[in-house]
């Protein structure tokens, strides 16, 4: 079976778009749908319909996708096996990290980069649920998930953990409020985040919950603009406190929400598959970075680290 179109067949999947599969793979889009073609001619049979704008599983997609995914990750193992058997720690390394989420492993990059020039670090900017499938998937060695993940399946090395806090125009009526109830926000247009983020259905969640369903008069996947959007008036939104307090507090009202919605992410890999030592080198220096109060702060707050696998 081609390799090349269990890929291009799990992005799709993941993407439920052929034009945004088309562009995470860099190819055109008639070369996906030739792959796809050429994946159901090898299995004699459908692997996706169309319902309405979705793509939906076939029950022969279903088979496909579960075992190509362990193909695919059996494949990544091998082939970084062999890699390591040069002494030198090199090769690539990839790691996936949610847009929210990349100023936190600033300082680690950095640091790798210096100890570890001869290793090609590519990173995936993707939201969580597009890197927890890259990872099972084998087409990434590590990547940032926010919690809860399935320890079953992942081993974790905790990150940050910060909760959502209100970010509101300077003249909103909760100025001066330390605590807002979530359920107060339920006539308010939310700016909030791109659909494929998981912090995303965090947030409809727990509106729901409250009893109510957000407006949505804006999303995107960067916390700045989020801010901008807020400060230009469309709409309030629900940051992590870690950039709350990077905004200038006489141009937003903050509250925290109750109950607390926490932002926690988490370095995960796949238990039981093979790190290479690129891999796990980069876990050493991310334990290494959490567990100076210095370097902490910058990439969480978090003042240690959880023992890890």
């Amino acid at each position: 079976m081609d390799l090349r179109a269990l890929r291009y067949f799990i992005e799709l999947v993941h993407s439920q778009s052929f034009t945004l599969a088309a562009e995470r793979l860099h190819v055109t889009q008639p070369t996906v749908s030739k792959m796809i073609r050429a994946l159901e001619s090898e299995v004699g049979s459908p692997v996706l319909r169309r319902e309405g704008r979705a793509l939906r599983l076939t029950d022969t997609g279903e088979v496909v996708l579960r075992h190509g995914r362990q193909v695919l990750a059996a494949y990544g193992e091998l082939t970084q096996a062999l890699a390591d058997l040069d002494t030198a720690v090199g090769g690539e390394l990839k790691i996936g990290i949610p847009p929210m989420s990349g100023v936190l492993f600033t300082s680690v990059i950095a640091a790798f980069r210096r100890n570890y020039p001869a290793v090609e670090l590519k990173l995936f900017e993707q939201g969580a649920k597009g890197i927890e499938a890259a990872l099972l998937a084998g087409e990434l060695e590590l990547g940032a998930l926010l919690q809860p993940a399935d320890r079953t399946i992942f081993d974790l090395l905790p990150v940050a953990r910060h909760p959502l806090w209100l970010v509101a125009p300077a003249t909103s009526r909760w100025q001066g409020r330390e605590k807002v109830e979530l359920a107060e926000l339920a006539a308010e247009p939310f700016v909030l985040y791109g659909e494929s983020l998981a912090l995303n259905g965090i947030v409809q969640n727990a509106c729901r919950k409250a009893g109510f369903e957000p407006a949505v008069a804006g999303r995107s996947g960067h916390w700045d603009f989020i801010a901008a959007l807020v400060e230009a008036g469309v709409g309030i939104a629900l940051l992590p406190r870690l950039y709350c307090e990077k905004l200038d507090a006489a141009r937003f009202t903050f509250a925290a929400i109750t109950p607390e919605l926490p932002w926690d992410i988490a370095l995960a890999w796949q238990r039981d598959r093979y790190l290479s030592r690129a891999a796990r080198a980069w876990l050493d220096q991310a334990r290494h970075a959490l567990s100076e109060p210095d370097t902490a702060s910058t990439i969480g707050g978090v003042g240690h680290a959880a023992p890890v696998r």
